[in-house]
């Protein structure tokens, strides 16, 4: 007969389990958008993890919606093409020829290398694009950046629709336009931002390669509200990228995402970390600021 070893590991495995059921019960049926994207997605090992975070989500009863970009990708392909790519102030000028590229990179490789990785975990992922049942359609953002769309109509019902049917949407950030034949390139904070608000989620979570939002001091916020998010914008605390995901966030909260968090993408599971434990991960962005425990007990009722 075998003698079971009670190992530490396992022990510790599953106090985590039994702690994380209160958090699961509360989002059980909560729709969680998630933005994946920076330095993880060109990693194979991170990626297979992601993919099981958001499998267990779903697996828990969550509705999980995946928005991803791909900027390094497109550089990439734009350079084997021998196509110069042009900017403005900081920002990638879109034009007829290069926006095809983009939409070959989002909408076929990188959504596709998502949804497989989502589907080897036990998942069952489908991968659309912006353009599919007029998702997301766009203006452009700025004339001198050419095919960079800002959203100004947002069609999510085919959203609703994959996850009650059990399905996980990924959803690659290019959109069309109000005239025939339009494509436009979106940035991908500003789709998922975009998508949670049409949606009313009750969370998006912004992956990115910083561990949240710093104050002067160099110390990561845990909770905030837009007031202070706003005042850290004007007196310079909130700087250089981090001031577009900061606004991505403050305009998802005013079309009724009940809260965001940005976070490292680079920390192991760390969306799980974010939604199943007392401590939470990131910078979470929300109306209502919990100031006597810590964020991630999510005080109020649900506690979304």
């Amino acid at each position: 007969m075998r003698k079971q070893n009670m190992n530490r590991d396992w022990i510790a495995t599953a106090r985590t389990l039994s702690e994380a059921l209160p958090y699961m019960q509360r989002y059980s049926g909560a729709v969680v958008v998630v933005k994946f994207g920076g330095n993880a997605m060109g990693d194979d090992e991170a990626m297979a993890e992601f993919a099981r975070d958001i499998v267990l989500m779903k697996q828990v009863g969550i509705h999980p919606v995946v928005c991803h970009g791909g900027g390094p990708m497109i550089n990439d392909l734009l350079a084997r093409l021998g196509i110069e790519s042009r900017f403005v102030r900081g920002k990638r000028v879109t034009t007829r020829e290069t926006v095809e590229v983009v939409e070959m990179v989002l909408s076929g490789l990188v959504n596709k290398r998502i949804v497989q990785a989502i589907n080897d975990a036990g998942g069952r992922a489908v991968g659309i694009s912006g353009k599919d049942d007029d998702l997301m359609v766009c203006e452009p953002d700025d004339p001198e950046l050419g095919f960079v769309g800002r959203p100004v109509e947002m069609n999510v019902q085919i959203i609703r629709d994959l996850y009650a049917a059990g399905l996980i949407p990924v959803i690659a950030p290019v959109a069309t336009g109000m005239e025939d034949n339009e494509t436009f390139n979106v940035n991908g904070d500003t789709a998922a931002g975009a998508i949670a608000g049409a949606l009313k989620a009750d969370r998006l979570l912004l992956l990115t390669d910083v561990a949240g939002v710093k104050d002067a001091t160099g110390e990561v916020l845990t909770a905030m509200n837009p007031d202070q998010v706003r005042a850290m914008i004007e007196d310079g605390t909130i700087a250089g990228g981090m001031i577009p995901k900061t606004e991505t966030a403050l305009k998802a909260i005013e079309e009724g995402v009940r809260a965001v968090v940005i976070l490292d993408g680079r920390v192991p599971n760390a969306s799980l970390l974010e939604l199943f434990t007392e401590h939470g991960a990131g910078s979470l962005i929300r109306s209502t600021e919990p100031r006597v425990k810590p964020r991630g007990l999510r005080q109020g009722g649900s506690g979304l």
